[in-house]
């Protein structure tokens, strides 16, 4: 049973260069949420949705994880049984900096991964485009594939897994996420202890919820974050 529930969103990945659906610049400045990222876009706008991914495919290529990702995987490998690592983000920045694919759970997707809308078996592609993967055919059943990306307003399957490490954690770890999709100010009641550490408050959280609160960049926090991690599984 894991004790200690981080939980990171596009905050932690913006330090390395990774933008937001938020932002106001970046990939996400030309398009609109409900033409590449929304339930049935697939249907009504594929190709672009498609190329859209494969441009957020290149963008993740060369970016490089920050030092907040390595301290979290450094504390993932130090107390594997006692931590549980979830994100919002669809990059692979903990990967990069050490993290293997069963030591974290993606709960809105992975962008180096398609899925088939047919038979749902998962391919790898890295940073390819999705026309040149397997004759954009799945090679099990021939289905059509699509980005491995959960779209708003589909269902996220592994919102199981985040509510099976909130039944279990005495401790939650906010990082970068604006609660706009995930009710983190709930999250931080269920549990005895809480952290949030965000740029900036936002809105959507009330932050007197929690135990600490850091408002700066990740990558400044994360020391004073993980110090209080290791005291807590002491």
């Amino acid at each position: 049973m894991a004790k200690v529930l981080i939980l990171s969103g596009a905050g932690i990945s913006a330090e390395s260069g990774i933008s937001t659906f938020r932002d106001s610049d970046g990939l996400w400045e030309k398009h609109r949420v409900e033409d590449v990222c929304s339930a049935g876009c697939l249907d009504t706008n594929g190709d672009a949705t498609r190329a859209f991914y494969d441009a957020r495919r290149e963008d993740i290529e060369f970016k490089e994880p920050n030092y907040a990702h390595k301290v979290i995987v450094e504390l993932k490998h130090t107390y594997p049984n006692d931590i549980a690592v979830l994100t919002q983000n669809v990059d692979d920045l903990f990967e990069k900096a050490g993290m293997q694919r069963d030591e974290i759970v993606h709960l809105h997707g992975f962008l180096r991964e398609l899925r088939c809308r047919a038979c749902e078996e998962v391919f790898e592609i890295g940073y390819k485009k999705q026309n040149e993967c397997f004759n954009a055919q799945c090679p099990e059943c021939g289905g059509e594939l699509r980005p491995n990306i959960v779209f708003f307003g589909e269902a996220a399957p592994l919102y199981a897994s985040l509510t099976q490490a909130l039944n279990e954690c005495e401790l939650i770890v906010i990082i970068g996420t604006s609660g706009n999709v995930l009710d983190v100010t709930y999250f931080a009641q269920l549990t005895d202890k809480s952290i949030l550490n965000n740029l900036e408050p936002s809105d959507a959280i009330d932050d007197s919820y929690f135990t600490k609160v850091y408002y700066s960049k990740a990558t400044e926090a994360i020391g004073d974050i993980a110090e209080y991690i290791e005291e807590f599984l002491a």
